[in-house]
């Protein structure tokens, strides 16, 4: 006579601690679980309700300016260290930990246009209308900030005009900035090494690539991007969009690609090696996009607008994932996200530094590992049915304010106004005399090489 004996592994029924729950053997087969995908659906509409519940993206403002803040930097090797510069000339260094100002200094008579850290971390540089450059050297290592960085600048650079930006190579020991050309300076030499310039009246951004350390981008209030190398000290490129290019932000993951905030509401994604056509679009804002950066994972951008609100983009999709605002912030100027890329800070006008959850229902502190799994899941049911009508409602479901509501409703009907006129003076003309224009390539006028 055989007998069939049941036998199961310990391991898999034995709880690790005595508080954990017990471990039950579950038959996977489908056929046996006719109602999972119901109730799973009925766990991703619950999910994305809570999502919406929890979802408090504000986590403190950083007050201690007394003018707006429109420029910023992140330093490279400490998470918790943010640098600001503002409309009256004063310098400071934040603490993103305790939110507490560590170190201020009056650095420039005018505005501060541009700051930036040093690639090793150990040097803070800013510039201004008043037509200097300046170093200050900044021990991060030492545990106290307060005297961490020295009071006097270390060295001073002077130009027959202001600057109105400013931008350190990943690499070497080099910086650049920008008024009417594009400087590229050596911290050990008191004049720039060589110019930089194509026709331009005068340039506002510059940014050099983090991966192709070789390549920088400028932006001027002709319209115009241009791309230099400094190796061969040319220009590579130039295209001239429809309205004026307030920021330019590289991708860290994709050496080729950035992306430039524009006056005309939006964003557009360039590869450097043809630049014909936009990559990808960001709408959504309502009035000018005045600064843009990107995740240092590359996946996502941050923008902040005239329009007084934040808005969160994936970086393969044209509309926002999310839209912070606040009743008493003002016109944004400035976004940074966090070398960790869970926060994000902006500064704007109102004089004040904000800082946002990158993800805004994100639970801070500690988090055990089984609600991990929990949370891990209901991530994964939200993706699974994300398509489906109400899951969808109420994941894009936002409160925004009255004024960019209407704003929004205004521009989407001129827009289907435009498009009307259009569909009839097609209908009306004769076959292929109207050839329907490319949304990616409407706003771009003209490329140089």
């Amino acid at each position: 006579m055989k007998i069939r004996m049941l036998s199961r592994d310990a391991a898999q029924t034995t709880r690790p601690r005595s508080n954990d729950l017990p471990r039950l053997p579950r038959n996977l087969d489908p056929e046996l679980h006719p109602f999972s995908q119901a109730r799973e659906y009925t766990r991703a509409l619950n999910a994305t309700k809570l999502e919406r519940v929890f979802a408090k993206p504000f986590v403190a403002a950083l007050d201690g300016h007394r003018d707006g803040v429109y420029c910023m930097a992140r330093h490279p090797n400490h998470l918790s260290a943010m640098i600001s510069g503002s409309g009256d000339g004063e310098l400071r260094v934040w603490n993103l930990i305790n939110q507490k100002t560590v170190w201020s200094h009056t650095a420039h008579k005018g505005f501060v246009r541009g700051v930036c850290v040093a690639n090793d971390g150990r040097s803070i540089l800013s510039c201004g209308d008043d037509k200097a450059i300046r170093m200050w050297n900044f021990d991060y290592d030492n545990k106290n900030w307060a005297t961490a960085v020295t009071e006097e600048a270390e060295s001073v650079w002077l130009d027959d005009e202001g600057f109105t930006s400013i931008d350190y190579h990943r690499s070497d020991q080099l910086f650049a900035t920008c008024n009417s050309s594009v400087q590229i300076w050596n911290y050990e030499r008191s004049n720039p090494l060589f110019n930089l310039s194509w026709g331009a009246d005068s340039l506002h951004c510059v940014r050099f690539n983090p991966t192709e350390t070789h390549v920088l981008a400028s932006a001027g209030s002709d319209r115009m991007i241009m791309l230099y190398d400094i190796r061969t000290k040319s220009p590579l490129t130039k295209l001239t969009l429809a309205m004026k290019t307030n920021a330019i932000a590289w991708n860290p993951m994709q050496a080729f690609n950035f992306t430039a905030a524009n006056e005309d509401h939006n964003c557009y994604t360039f590869d450097m090696r043809n630049m014909s056509s936009a990559l990808n679009i960001l709408k959504d804002h309502v009035s000018a996009v005045m600064d843009i950066d990107y995740s240092p994972t590359g996946k996502e951008i941050v923008t902040g607008s005239y329009d007084c609100s934040i808005r969160l983009f994936r970086a393969n999709e044209g509309h926002s994932r999310d839209i912070y605002h606040t009743r008493r912030m003002q016109r944004i100027f400035c976004v940074r996200f966090s070398q960790d890329n869970k926060y994000v800070v902006t500064g704007s006008d109102d004089t004040n530094l904000r800082l946002w959850k990158a993800r805004a229902a994100e639970k801070l502190g500690p988090v055990s590992s089984r609600e991990r799994a929990a949370l891990n899941y209901a991530d994964t049911l939200r993706g699974r049915f994300k398509h489906m009508p109400e899951v969808r409602r109420i994941a894009r479901h936002r409160h925004i304010p009255k004024a960019i509501h209407t704003a929004a409703r205004t521009k989407r009907e001129m827009k289907e106004a435009i498009q009307r006129k259009e569909d009839n003076m097609r209908e009306n003309s004769r076959s292929g005399s109207i050839p329907r224009e490319a949304e990616r390539k409407k706003n771009i006028v003209s490329q140089s090489r």
